[in-house]
């Protein structure tokens, strides 16, 4: 159980922070660049809800993508370790993949296919829709990244659900486009 009676510690004040095994690491390494961009992630999204009150499915999806993310950074903080930690650390699932796979699948299923690239705009909600899937695709880059480093490791559901994180994001940006009729679609080289 997470508790809170503190908000500043002074710990981080010479520019290192504590990963969830204790280790402490500079603010700036890879890891904690990941979960980091996960965060801002989750941020841009809750921009989002606030232009999604009125689509109760909608929102509560964005609702339960946002725990998620938070078990995403808590992942991403406590890296693999061979010393035992006295507690399970909180790692991303397959099922967590598999529902988002589903909702994609269901809302997509309501829309016609796309005929051009569409930009991000229309709604607020599916412009700030917009900002949480290019922030998500940022952080799946630092966590290929960071998976690709020596000594590394980055469990497979983790990357499998940030990419697929990335393609609702896109899907709901439609559905809150008027089911796509108010997409604004890219129409290549328009203003030459």
């Amino acid at each position: 159980m997470v508790k809170l009676n503190r908000i500043y510690t002074r710990t981080g004040d010479k520019g290192t922070t504590g990963l969830g095994t204790g280790e402490r690491v500079a603010k700036f390494s890879l890891r904690v660049e990941a979960f980091g961009t996960v965060d801002e992630a989750n941020s841009a999204i809750g921009l989002a809800r606030l232009h999604t009150k009125d689509d109760t499915e909608m929102d509560a999806i964005l609702g339960r993508i946002q725990n998620d993310l938070f078990d995403l950074g808590a992942d991403l903080c406590t890296p693999e370790t061979d010393k035992p930690l006295g507690w399970e650390p909180l790692r991303m699932t397959e099922s967590q993949v598999t529902r988002l796979e589903t909702e994609i699948d269901a809302m997509n299923a309501r829309l016609k296919p796309l005929k051009s690239f569409t930009l991000p705009g229309g709604t607020a909600a599916a412009t700030y829709l917009h900002l949480g899937r290019t922030v998500s695709r940022r952080a799946e880059r630092r966590m290929c990244e960071l998976a690709a480093q020596d000594g590394e490791t980055v469990s497979p559901a983790a990357l499998k659900y940030i990419n697929r994180l990335s393609d609702l994001l896109f899907v709901l940006s439609r559905i809150a486009n008027g089911n796509g009729a108010n997409d604004v679609l890219w129409v290549p080289g328009a203003t030459r």
